[in-house]
């Protein structure tokens, strides 16, 4: 007989320390994916030493009303799922607030336990906390934790366990007079045909007049009618609609519990997130300041110690060791030269010039995911919204931005938060502008091999990617496509906190794995395709190995090149590298390596041009799959392929053909073109709304 499994469930605002709850609770034994029919991340794991045992971490929400993919994901599962107990994470520096949510899930008829967190940070400010009084008014067990400095977790597990095994603690809300005699109404006359334990949910709902649960719930016409009557005699009475009825009761209680149980003596003291937010998140110093910031975000990544680990990698254990010592055994195992090339300069010099680059990502994840987890990240979010909602984009769109720097994918999935159908269209569109961890090889190759790794070619390549999606979202919200408001945007700053290395180490693991990953299976395939079609070929009537000048992938790049020369790199063995990249982009970086030995035929100006073209240019396929999953629509991701192309193409075109007529080549009909290209990009940017 199978054993039954039990599942907690991790419910609590956004920023209470949940995640990071979350991975004590689980270590390593977590698996991730999507929920059912969404794109939101759906993590779950094993108890560490409770076999059996599955917690799940619920999306962060405020409340258990439908406003949000998250908060439709939250509700449905603990409502229709009724996992065994709901450990209910609260941050006690922000004890109001989380409250809130905790009154909702006292109504689900589910085990609760609230574990406060961050229960030091309070003592530090001289605050504290009545647990003992806040546990008898709640109605269920409180226990503290320490979800960073891992104290308080065992407790925490005992009692969770306990409340689940026993079926205890499923405490009740109570309601004032009339709104209390009400919904105990609508329990008795529409819904004793429930559980007991979900009607009061469900009776809250129905008086709240929530649609969904109206759909789902199906009553019968004359029971709703009957419902309808007794909730507008209770809004008459109360002067109030019935939703605001009950969200006025819930904040008077969390204000009279707080008030019982919570002594404050920090009075008006300025705290340190304060100080440091005075500085960062001040109107006129706060972009300059994230402009500093990402600067020395990529001349770090890049430019100096990213450079120095990635030179030793690629020239000392893959150029003087590695490919030096698989060449010597393949040849000492009397191996056949085309074979021994094939292993060597294809499969395993395509995969090295790409693993080169992981000490240069590694330190870029690293900087990144310090900001995200100290909290500078949702600042800037929140900074950035009345920037974006000047260029037709609101703040949520810098979120996926912000998730694309590691990769195309999830950030195009994050796309997801945005309610506005247009301007999570534009989002998707335009989110790839961005450079992800499989463009940063080319950034720093580009940079390197032509620039001699001078500081601002790796910032330059982001803000230029930060430039194409304000001034996308200027030129696209003119049209009748994407007009209209931008979506509103509310999130919660959370105070700046110092993240644990673990969890640092952590994001960027997973970050990194997948790049190997992609290295050692894609890359490698790549690699050899290359190496085949750029040694095989028709001589003499037959097909055999030919000079790379007369092979197959040769004459097919030649045939494309044309199109090209107008951005400075009309040679063949580019072309093939930007076409590869569509199916990775590290394989641009492979595929010049087996076809050049090098960066490629490239003067610093034409160099500058094909980066360009491949940071603007269609995503990987893995990318473009996701946008025609997000988009829903052939015809919408067919438009955002040709939008980016074309932009690419444009960029390139101006850079390459501007640059040459200023160092002095004559004006030509490329630079004429660019003029052309240019000035319809100008007006497109610069129209009033409106004109056709």
């Amino acid at each position: 007989m199978e054993e039954k499994t039990l599942r907690i469930a991790l419910a609590g605002n956004p920023n209470s320390g949940k995640t990071t709850l979350f991975n004590v609770l689980t270590g390593s034994n977590q698996f991730v994916g999507n929920w059912p029919g969404v794109t939101v991340e759906k993590k779950e794991g094993h108890l560490k030493g409770h076999k059996g045992v599955v917690v799940l971490d619920l999306p962060g929400i405020y409340s258990l009303s439908p406003y949000s993919p998250e908060e439709v994901i939250a509700r449905g599962y603990l409502a229709d799922e009724r996992p065994d107990v709901i450990l209910n994470v609260v941050d006690g520096t922000n004890i109001e607030r989380n409250l809130y949510l905790t009154t909702q899930l006292q109504d689900l008829g589910i085990p609760l336990v609230v574990a406060i967190n961050l229960m030091d940070a309070v003592e530090r400010h001289g605050d504290s906390i009545d647990t003992e009084k806040l546990a008898k008014l709640l109605g269920c067990p409180v226990v503290c934790v320490s979800a960073l400095k891992s104290t308080g977790i065992d407790e925490a597990v005992t009692t969770a366990l306990l409340a689940a095994e026993q079926k205890k603690y499923m405490p009740r809300h109570i309601f004032s007079g009339l709104l209390e005699h009400t919904l105990a109404h609508i329990e008795e006359y529409a819904l004793h045909d429930y559980p007991e334990e979900i009607q009061r949910y469900y009776a809250i709902k129905l008086f709240e007049r929530d649609a969904p649960m109206r759909e789902k719930l199906a009553l019968p016409p004359e029971r709703l009618a009957h419902i309808e009557e007794d909730i507008t005699k209770a809004e008459a009475e109360l002067d109030d609609s019935s939703e605001g009825a009950v969200i006025s009761e819930r904040y008077a209680f969390v204000e009279r519990v707080v008030g019982a149980c919570c002594k404050r003596t920090s009075g008006k003291r300025v705290s340190a997130t304060d100080r440091i937010d005075s500085i960062l998140t001040n109107r006129f110093l706060a972009l300059p300041i994230f402009a500093a910031l990402m600067f020395l975000v990529y001349y770090i990544s890049v430019t100096t110690l990213g450079a120095f680990l990635t030179g030793w990698m690629r020239d000392t254990l893959f150029g003087a060791w590695l490919l030096p010592g698989a060449r010597r055994i393949l040849e000492g195992w009397h191996f056949a030269s085309a074979a021994v090339s094939m292993l060597v300069d294809g499969a395993l010099s395509g995969v090295a010039s790409v693993l080169g680059f992981v000490p240069q990502l590694c330190v870029l994840f690293i900087l990144l995911a310090f900001l995200e987890a100290c909290g500078y990240m949702s600042r800037i979010a929140f900074m950035l919204d009345k920037l974006f909602r000047r260029f037709g984009l609101s703040g949520k769109s810098f979120i996926p931005i912000l998730v694309g720097t590691g990769c195309g994918v999830p950030g195009i999935l994050a796309s997801r938060t945005i309610e506005n159908e247009s301007d999570r269209r534009m989002t998707i569109i335009t989110t790839t502008f961005i450079p992800c961890g499989a463009k940063l090889p080319i950034i720093a190759l580009i940079a390197g091999a032509l620039f001699g790794g001078a500081w601002w070619v790796a910032p330059s390549a982001y803000f230029i990617g930060i430039a194409a999606i304000l001034l996308s979202g200027i030129a696209l919200k003119k049209t009748k496509a994407f007009s209209g408001q931008a979506a509103p945007f509310v999130m919660e700053l959370p105070p700046y906190r110092l993240p644990t290395i673990i969890n640092l180490l952590r994001s960027v693991w997973e970050r990194v794995w997948s790049f190997i990953k992609k290295a050692g299976t894609v890359i490698l395939l790549a690699s050899l395709i290359i190496w085949l079609l750029s040694n095989l070929g028709f001589a003499g009537g037959r097909f055999t190995f030919v000079p790379v000048s007369k092979s197959l992938l040769a004459r097919f790049g030649a045939l494309l090149a044309v199109l090209f020369r107008p951005l400075g790199w009309g040679a063949w063995e580019p072309v093939v590298a930007a076409l590869a990249g569509i199916v990775a982009k590290e394989s641009i970086v492979s595929t010049l390596s087996v076809l050049t030995g090098g960066s490629g035929p490239f003067t610093p100006l034409s160099g500058f041009s094909f980066l360009l073209f491949n940071l603007l240019c269609v995503p990987c396929v893995a990318a473009i799959a996701a946008i025609r999953r997000e988009m829903r629509s052939a015809k919408w991701t067919a438009f955002a392929i040709v939008y980016q192309c074309a932009l690419a193409y444009a960029v390139a075109l101006c850079v390459y053909q501007f640059g040459i007529w200023i160092a002095g080549d004559a004006f030509t009909l490329g630079t004429a073109a660019a003029l052309l290209v240019a000035g319809f990009m100008l007006f497109m940017v610069v129209r009033k709304v409106g004109a056709r």
